[in-house]
């Protein structure tokens, strides 16, 4: 065959690369190319489903306390995040919630987050609409400025009454006086130990109930007057992203392939290095707050 230096003479100086460099060269190509097309559905779309996942919060430095690593003292997420956890010790799932909540003031939305806010507002002045579906629960989308956000798992900042059943807002930092300097992750943090009475209690005249973080847990089913909702967006929707996660996996693996099956455009953004089934057009691999502020970006066909 051809000795190496030859092949070399065939290729222009500027295209000697290594190996790595030439898929590289290619992958990028692939995305510009990807990218292009992309933009064409997005300039066309009127009503865009934006389903976002625990990838976009990771880029914020959220903890997930899932996986590798994903430790809160000597528990991750599956092991406190469920109502039988609530039950027999709601002090120390009180603890890991609080904690949680605390390390949000510490957090920013990244630039994921703010292309959707953004691609929003713009959109909504040309009279199209886009919607956020999301499994998170750190209220970083609404924080970047989204407004029409569903939040699928609830959110950190919510409480519900185990008694009354009320749904309350709460930013209270600490969010019930017991709980003030509880809560640290080191795993020979000692246990606050809280009695029940102590905890945060419904303020709702002549209730008084225990509350638990309006999330949902591991075990427990989806709101469905939510579901409801995400149903009906994805049932309008002319182009969906799906961002942060994967639609093979659950929550979006629920709803990106019914989208799908109606022949709409279906967008990942995500780290997974391959494209999950063949019916979804595209995926763009890498961190989102790389690749998702040029896919929403203006299209010069914007008028406003």
């Amino acid at each position: 065959g051809m000795r190496n230096e030859e092949a070399l003479r065939l290729f222009p100086i500027s295209k000697r690369f290594t190996f790595a460099h030439f898929l590289h060269d290619l992958c990028m190509r692939g995305f510009t190319a990807g990218l292009a097309h992309f933009r064409e559905e997005f300039a066309k779309a009127k009503h865009i489903a934006i389903i976002t996942g625990a990838g976009v919060s990771a880029e914020s430095g959220v903890p997930t306390f899932r996986g590798a690593g994903g430790y809160w003292r000597t528990w991750q997420a599956q092991d406190l995040a469920t109502p039988g956890a609530f039950s027999r010790d709601p002090s120390l799932v009180w603890e890991f919630y609080h904690y949680r909540r605390e390390v949000m003031s510490s957090k920013e939305p990244n630039p994921a987050h703010l292309a959707i806010a953004e691609c929003e507002a713009r959109l909504g002045q040309q009279g199209r609409s886009v919607v956020v579906i999301t499994q998170n629960i750190d209220e970083l989308h609404r924080r970047a400025g989204s407004k029409h956000v569903l939040e699928i798992h609830g959110s950190l900042f919510k409480t519900r009454c185990m008694s009354c059943g009320e749904v309350k807002e709460n930013y209270k930092s600490p969010v019930c006086p017991a709980l003030k300097g509880k809560g640290a992750p080191d795993p020979n943090a000692k246990e606050a130990r809280i009695p029940v009475e102590d905890l945060p209690r419904c303020d709702r005249q002549g209730c008084h109930g225990l509350l638990r973080p309006h999330v949902v847990w591991f075990g427990e089913t989806l709101d469905a007057d939510i579901l409801t909702s995400v149903e009906q967006e994805l049932e309008r929707c002319d182009l969906c992203l799906v961002v942060g996660t994967s639609s093979i996996v659950y929550p979006a693996a629920m709803f990106a392939p019914q989208v799908a099956a109606r022949g709409v455009c279906v967008a990942e953004f995500n780290m997974e290095s391959t494209p999950a089934t063949q019916r979804f057009m595209y995926h763009f691999e890498g961190p989102c707050g790389r690749t998702l502020p040029p896919a929403l970006a203006r299209h010069q066909s914007e008028v406003i």
